[in-house]
Order: structure tokens, then C-alpha cells, then sequence
């Protein structure tokens, strides 16, 4: 199925050499790193997870949410996702293959790599992420790769695929909570000791993936032939609204125990992501900005003639993407090491050469992600064509 990526219009072709253009930024940007040393990122003894691990963190979230698609499909044969099923797990593989490059970017040196599997260490999170995390790559790629092959064929996937599938759903929702359990599990970190923080992960995950997915759909559908239909859109449109109420419920629980029990520790870092701390106000812009644009999109997505309006249902799906990143990527991780456990404040400061490599990463997965969006709508395609010959036969 190979082929199908190997031909298409000269925008495809335009779009991939662009991409493979900011690749090559970013390999660039990578190799002056690895040269120089970490000292060229913005991290530093007191912030020593910057931008790299606070991006891995928010796409962890976006390759577990692909269960939100196959739960439903394959194990309570729920055909309305049968067309985008796919289109979901290319979502997960991509975005799992931005998450290993990031912890590549941020070890510093790919050869630390190998002591995860010459230097085991079961006691370790770390390790367990890194498990569970290439476990979920190889399952998506087996599974996409095979139910298209059965269905270029019109014929069932193999019993040992379906296996492989009822061992995905609970490995979705395991890749997820054992990223959060990394910062649970660091007892000098107010923002990240607490027990709702995996179930807010789950939440910010399932709002923010499908809405990308309903976003990539409506391209997708834009630029080729590829069409599933409303049903599908509005059942997602309906996980997003869900997933990004509950976000907001989780964020509403944060605030009352910090603030009720007045608790000077577990005050600090909510007062200086939203209001400023020791006249420290980096990242409040952002924190406001991310909780308007996701109350916002809540607001449109729970009025079902405003969900049914295609723009208005994009400009939601849009907002809550933006809300659930920032929220995640830059306000739990950045904001997590203010104060320090010596009740320091240092803000964090993204150097070039990190947004260069991070930028290269994005391209990677935006490459990934179109060459797997491209066989499957050729295999679609192909699937489809030969439908209508056969019954033009028939007849």
C-alpha cells in the first residue's frame, strides 16, 4: 500500500518538500544541540523539563484519544466510525512518533537511549513510559496496517488483529496515566502532587485529540474525495464537549483545595499562573487566554444548533485544541516548577535552537501523518471503486 503515498497532485508534493524543509531546520537545529550541550535551551537547574517534555506531554494525550474511536467501533460494533476509525489511529501513530523524538530531543544525546534497554529499571516511571509508549506505537501501526490491508481485500481482519486491538484500549488509556504518574509521583511539586491529576489528563486528552481529528476530518474531506458524514462529526463534537467539561470540573477541584485549605504551597503555583507571583507574570497571558478559549468552545459545543453550524463547530474544535495545549503544555509542565522546592522563582525562557528542533518534530509528525491520511484515503478509494465494479457486474 506503499504506492498510494507515492503519487498524488504537485500540492502534495509541495506541501511534503515544505515539510521536509523544516525537517531539515530542525535536524540542524538538533545537531547544534548535540554539539554545544543542553546549555543552549532555556532549562536550567531549577526548570529541567522545558519545551521538549512539556510538547511530549500534551501529544500523549492526542495519540491516547484514538481509544475514544476504537472502543466504540471495534469492541460494541459501532459502524458510525467505521470511516474515520483509521484517520484515528494515524493520528495516534504520528503523534506517538513526535512524543519519542522529544524525550530524544530533551536527553541530550540519542545513545542514553540504549540504557533503557541495557539498563532496565522496573522501579523507575521513566522506564514504564518508554514501555508502554513504543508498545502503543508498534500496536497502532500493526493494527492500521492490517485492518486496511483487509479491507483493500473486502475480507475481516484476522482474529489475532482483533486481539491486538482489545489490547490497545486498555494500553490507550495506560500510556496517559503512567505520564501523569511521572509528575504525581514528585513530592516537591505542589501543582503535580495530587490524585486527580492522571483523571485531568484523560479529560484534557479526550477534548483536545478528537478535536483535532474533527479538524483534520474537515481537511481531509476539503481536499480529496473522502466524505463520513455528519453522524460521525457530531458524535465526536459531543466526546470533545464531554472531555473538556470534565478538564474544566478537574481544573475547578485544583483551585478549591489549594485555595479553601489555604495552604501556602499549593496556593503558589495557581497564583502564579493566573495572577502573578512575586510580580513573576510570564505565563499568566497564556493561562487566561487558554481558559477563555476553552469555556468558549464548551459554550458553542453544548448548543446543538451552534454545534451543527460547520464554522462555529471548527472555530470550537480550534479553541479547545489552543485551550487544552497551552493549559498542558505550557501552564502544568512550565508552570509546575515555580516555586522551587527552596521557594525560588526562575521563568522559563525557550532558546532558539529548542524551538527550531521543536519545530522539526511538528513537521516530522505533520509528515507522518499526511503519508498515512493519503493510503488510507487511496486505500478507501481503491475499496470503493472496485464496490462499484462489482455491482456494475453484477448487473
Amino acid at each position: 500500500m506503499i504506492d498510494k503515498a507515492l503519487r498524488g497532485p504537485l500540492a502534495y508534493w509541495l506541501w511534503l518538500g515544505a515539510l521536509g524543509v523544516v525537517i531539515a531546520l530542525g535536524v540542524v537545529s538538533y545537531l547544534h544541540q548535540l554539539e554545544t550541550g543542553l546549555t543552549v535551551t532555556g532549562m536550567s537547574r531549577d526548570v529541567s523539563w522545558g519545551l521538549y517534555i512539556s510538547q511530549f506531554t500534551f501529544f500523549v494525550g492526542v495519540a491516547a484519544s484514538a481509544v475514544m474511536l476504537v472502543l466504540p467501533y471495534y469492541l460494541h460494533n459501532y459502524s458510525t466510525f467505521g470511516k474515520i476509525v483509521v484517520l484515528g489511529e494515524s493520528v495516534a501513530v504520528a503523534a506517538v512518533t513526535m512524543c519519542l523524538l522529544f524525550v530524544l530531543a530533551d536527553i541530550g544525546q540519542v545513545g542514553r537511549a540504549m540504557n533503557l534497554i541495557l539498563h532496565p529499571t522496573p522501579s523507575s516511571m521513566l522506564f514504564w513510559d518508554a514501555s508502554v509508549l513504543n508498545g502503543y506505537l508498534v500496536l497502532n501501526v500493526v493494527i492500521g496496517w492490517s485492518t486496511q490491508v483487509a479491507e483493500r481485500h473486502h475480507i475481516p481482519p484476522a482474529k489475532w488483529v482483533k486481539v491486538l486491538i482489545y489490547l490497545s484500549v486498555p494500553w490507550a488509556f495506560s500510556i496517559h496515566t503512567v505520564t501523569a504518574f511521572l509528575y504525581a509521583g514528585l513530592p516537591g511539586r505542589h501543582l503535580w502532587l495530587t490524585a486527580v491529576l492522571a483523571p485531568r489528563f484523560l479529560a484534557s486528552a479526550f477534548a483536545s485529540g478528537p478535536a483535532l481529528l474533527i479538524l483534520l476530518v474537515f481537511l481531509h474531506r476539503r481536499l480529496t474525495k473522502f466524505d463520513p458524514g455528519k453522524k460521525p462529526i457530531n458524535l465526536l463534537a459531543s466526546i470533545v464537549t464531554y472531555g473538556m467539561l470534565a478538564n474544566l470540573f478537574f481544573l475547578g477541584l485544583e483551585f478549591f483545595t489549594a485555595f479553601y485549605s489555604n495552604i501556602p504551597s499549593h496556593k503558589h503555583t495557581l497564583e502564579y499562573l493566573y495572577i502573578g507571583l512575586d510580580g513573576h507574570t510570564q505565563l499568566v497571558p497564556f493561562m487566561w487566554t487558554s481558559l477563555a478559549l476553552g469555556v468558549a468552545g464548551v459554550v458553542v459545543l453544548l448548543v446543538p444548533s451552534w454545534r451543527r453550524n460547520e464554522g462555529l463547530l471548527i472555530a470550537a474544535c480550534g479553541s479547545i485544541f489552543i485551550s487544552a495545549f497551552i493549559d498542558k503544555g505550557v501552564g502544568l509542565v512550565l508552570g509546575g516548577f515555580v516555586p522551587s522546592p527552596l521557594n525560588h522563582i526562575t521563568e522559563y525562557h525557550p532558546g532558539l535552537t529548542e524551538i527550531g528542533v521543536s519545530a522539526g518534530i511538528w513537521a516530522v509528525g505533520a509528515f507522518v501523518l499526511t503519508v498515512l491520511f493519503k493510503i488510507a484515503s487511496g486505500v478507501r478509494e481503491e475499496a470503493g471503486e472496485c464496490c462499484v465494479a462489482g455491482e456494475a457486474a453484477e448487473h
